[in-house]
């Protein structure tokens, strides 16, 4: 993926100019992507991945994909493979392809020499013991009682560990550094765990199991990272990662330097919180396309180029902040606005029949795919019969003052089309309306009047003849409130789930020009808003269209007023 602007400034991207200006690191700019593989990319991710494969090309340096794959018991191919999927889709290709698990043999070797020299003890307390001793804030932690172990117990204990002697529990391996140390992370971490459980990639190879912290920065020196990009809640865990490189002896070893992560407002990009949505059944999967995850995303409609432009806009700061899902929309917009072509599509279908025009009869009208300020052409016919489809809110009986649409003895234009006149407005036994009989003025084809006549409204419509009776997806916010996790912890994120994020219209009505696209075609239904061919549902004698986002809808101001 090449950059076609200026890259936006930002505090990394100077303290990267100065690494290169100085020969800091004296080798090229090397970062990484470094996802657990314990569910799928949301677009949290995507900003972290835009900055990391960013940072690499624009200094032609290197990045990497690397999967954190320390957890047998959540981890899984399937996951790898769909952030594999995802990050080559937003349009970065990694340099390698690394799994901390290659890092297994020598993440034990340096554990064995933190070991030797005292700088790492096994501790035998169990968990809740090891969190008692480690203290407060306000008060300093207290040796356990294995503190004092010897170098050689401990290697004979650590080696005993690795060969399964023990049980899940039984002992971990803690660094040994300041029990009264400020910075709570560094009272004596742990750095590995018994887990007798199958790796997806390792089987039963291994029992034991580094925790976060020592794996992170170790598996960065090993690849020779230069900057290791975090999110601020990893801030106070620098600490160790310097400690961890500098002990292990590497020269000029990689540094940790945060950022604040994405905040959406009606979103969660909590992998477990997202997990519980999908298990709980509140979404139909990890695609669903309510989802922030990268493939519930794409599966709605956004494209990559619109995601990576949005990750631009609201650039790279050191403090948290949240975004306004509207500058996440608005880059949507920008984006499909210059590359997708308009069709008709009626959402709430009423019929219209023209009773002057002849039964049976069928012609074609010209009518572009983009309109003039798009710098793409192209062109398409649309039939246009006797009887018609136009949008049920298009279309009221006692209209207020400014509503410009159809209404009885009023005229309209018809998109492509002719001008209409409703004459007659025709209810079924409940008094709903199931038909407005009109007249058309043949001598308006095309939308225009050769007597000059005005009219104020446009509509657009489907032929009834020709039209494809489809399913319509109108997906809306996620969440109620705009910062769900934020309501108090005695107040489960859940309780905030829209119950009207999805609105299905299973009778919708669109031209036929679709049918031929490609399977994951996207469109600006005029007036209506911007639309993808759902990839999972779609059939073609029951085509699936989903929402991407809302045009901007002034009536709705209006009605709102």
């Amino acid at each position: 993926m090449s950059s076609e602007t200026t890259p936006r400034n930002n505090f990394i991207r100077e303290l990267v100019e100065d690494d290169v200006a100085t020969g800091r690191f004296g080798r090229p700019v090397t970062t990484r992507f470094p996802p657990e593989p314990n569910g799928f990319l949301h677009i949290g991710h995507a900003k972290s991945i835009c900055l990391n494969f960013g940072l690499a090309e624009d200094f032609a340096g290197r990045c990497n994909l690397r999967l954190d794959d320390t957890n047998p018991f959540t981890e899984d191919m399937k996951y790898v493979e769909a952030i594999k999927r995802d990050v080559a889709w937003l349009g970065f290709t990694w340099a390698a392809e690394c799994y901390a698990s290659d890092y297994f043999d020598k993440l034990y070797e340096i554990a064995e020499s933190l070991v030797k020299t005292g700088k790492a003890y096994v501790d035998s307390q169990n968990e809740e013991e090891i969190r008692e001793n480690r203290g407060t804030v306000m008060e300093p932690g207290k040796p356990g009682p294995y503190r004092d172990r010897t170098p050689e117990e401990n290697l004979d204990l650590l080696r005993r560990m690795k060969a399964g002697e023990f049980p899940d529990g039984a002992h971990v391996l803690r660094a040994k550094i300041d029990l009264a140390h400020p910075n709570m992370i560094m009272r004596d971490p742990l750095l590995l765990r018994i887990r007798h459980a199958s790796h997806y990639r390792l089987g039963d190879e291994w029992c034991l199991y580094p925790l976060y912290d020592f794996a992170h920065g170790l598996s960065d020196a090993i690849e020779g990272i230069t900057r290791s990009l975090c999110t601020l809640e990893f801030k106070d865990n620098r600490d160790i990662y310097e400690w961890l490189v500098n002990e292990a002896g590497f020269e000029r070893p990689p540094t940790q330097i945060e950022f604040a992560r994405l905040e959406l407002d009606y979103t969660v990009v909590s992998k477990r919180k997202l997990l519980r949505l999908v298990n709980e059944g509140h979404v139909s999967g990890w695609d669903d396309p309510r989802m922030p995850t990268l493939a519930g995303l794409r599966r709605r409609g956004v494209t990559p180029e619109a995601i990576r432009a949005f990750c631009d806009s609201i650039g790279v700061a050191r403090k948290p902040a949240r975004t306004e899902l509207a500058t996440f929309e608005h880059a949507v917009r920008n984006d499909l606005n210059m590359r997708v072509p308009r069709v008709m599509c009626v959402v709430d279908p009423i019929k219209v029949v023209l009773t002057n025009y002849a039964a049976g009869q069928v012609e074609e009208l010209d009518a572009s795919y983009y309109p003039h300020d798009v710098p793409l052409t192209g062109s398409r016919k649309v039939p246009f019969s006797r009887e018609l489809w136009i949008e049920r809110e298009d279309f009221m009986e006692d209209p207020p003052k400014k509503f410009f649409r159809l209404a009885p003895g009023r005229e309209v234009r018809l998109r492509y089309g002719f001008f209409i006149t409703c004459q007659e407005v025709v209810k079924n036994d409940a008094g709903e309306i199931v038909e407005l009989r009109c007249t058309y003025d043949p001598a308006t084809r095309g939308g225009d009047s050769p007597d000059g006549r005005k009219v104020q409204g446009t509509i657009h419509w489907v032929s009834a003849a020709r039209g494809v009776t489809c399913e319509v997806r109108l997906y809306d916010k996620l969440f109620t409130v705009p910062d769900p996790e934020a309501q108090g912890d005695d107040v489960d994120f859940t309780t905030f789930v829209n119950p009207d994020s999805i609105r299905v219209m299973s009778h919708a009505k669109v031209e036929p020009s679709v049918l031929g696209d490609a399977p994951d075609a996207r469109y600006q239904f005029e007036r209506t808003g911007y639309f993808v061919k759902d990839v999972a549902d779609w059939r073609d004698e029951r085509p699936v269209f989903n929402r991407t986002v809302t045009l901007r809808d002034t009536w709705a101001k209006v009605k709102g007023a």
